[in-house]
């Protein structure tokens, strides 16, 4: 996909300079952990590091929704395609550098909604952000843009976030929302596949995406599979806040919903809907709250084939007493 689809005075940003003392042949970015195996190479050779370690950041809640926040390694079972894994590395309230993303869609369908978005992605962001997390602002309609490059200042981060507008020129018109060439007017698909494979692919640590629209797409360029299949490879975790005005759509109907859970289910988040500024205010907390309670389980895969194939993956409490959110596969790397 050529990137110039990302109209953003920050663009410059998103391809950092990587200056390494030690080359590193690293087979993928798709195992978040690594467990090294090494010898002392002889002078002037190149070290080679293999990861084998697949993380998984897991959420577990009762059937009332509440969160459990003090199980052991013991109390989970991990299993890829079906195969139990033994968990090698085990974490509570992962303190991983947390590197987030914010998307605001900003189609006329969100016109009577987006005020209340903007203020509480604000407050939420001033409640969860540490010193060494870093986050970005980007905004899709017609058009994907970058407001905010990743940072840690919380004063570029409200700049952004009030430069979020809606785009006026949508116009509805036989079920569609015209804009020039772009065939439509809401480029989610777009917004969460650039976000993944420009922005969040090469980034270490917790890495989230969190979507503020009613799911709707219109206009992208790619198909929701090659933007969740980005997502999987780049190891995000989306969160989708959906917030809708029903009424913006009257009888031409509305399929945001199965969008945002096939992002959120697939990768290891939530929908949470909200209806009104309360509500909103409410989902951010609960994002909030999961960021602060998450598991952080490792293992080395059974199946050391280096063959690019996508594996599934199901964590789950083995006293049957939680019900577990996190992704539910992974692509492994080519060899």
């Amino acid at each position: 996909m050529n990137i110039d689809h990302i109209s953003s005075p920050h663009l410059s940003k998103i391809m950092r300079n990587i200056v390494c003392a030690v080359c590193l042949l690293v087979p993928a970015a798709s195992f978040a952990g690594a467990q090294e195996k090494q010898e002392l190479p002889p002078p002037g050779s190149t070290l080679k590091v293999n990861i084998e370690v697949v993380s998984i950041y897991a959420v577990v809640r009762q059937k009332n929704g509440h969160l459990i926040p003090d199980l052991n390694k013991e109390d989970f079972l991990v299993e890829e395609d079906q195969k139990e894994q033994q968990i090698r590395y085990f974490s509570r309230e992962a303190d991983t550098p947390l590197t987030l993303g914010i998307l605001v869609d900003t189609s006329p369908s969100q016109g009577r909604v987006l005020d209340v978005e903007k203020r509480e992605a604000e407050a939420f962001l001033r409640e969860v952000l540490r010193p060494k997390d870093l986050t970005f602002v980007m905004h899709f309609d017609v058009e994907v843009e970058l407001l905010q490059d990743f940072t840690a200042d919380m004063h570029l981060l409200d700049k952004a976030i009030e430069e979020n507008v809606i785009n006026g020129g949508g116009v509805r018109t036989r079920g569609t929302f015209p804009s020039g060439d772009s065939g439509g007017a809401t480029h989610l698909y777009d917004a969460v596949y650039l976000s993944a494979h420009e922005l969040l692919k090469n980034e270490v640590g917790r890495k989230v995406l969190i979507l503020l629209t009613d799911g709707e797409d219109q206009g992208s360029r790619v198909k929701l599979e090659t933007a969740l299949e980005a997502a999987q490879k780049s190891d995000i975790i989306i969160y989708s806040i959906d917030i809708s005005d029903r009424a913006f759509y009257g009888g031409m109907g509305y399929n945001g919903d199965s969008v945002l859970r096939k992002f959120s289910d697939e990768t290891g988040g939530r929908v949470i809907k909200a209806k009104n500024a309360n509500d909103t205010s409410v989902a951010f907390q609960q994002i909030a709250n999961e960021l602060r309670t998450q598991y952080l389980l490792g293992y080395t895969p059974t199946n050391n084939k280096l063959d690019g194939t996508f594996r599934k993956i199901e964590v789950k409490v083995r006293s049957g007493n939680g019900k577990v959110s996190a992704r539910r596969g992974y692509y492994a790397p080519e060899g």
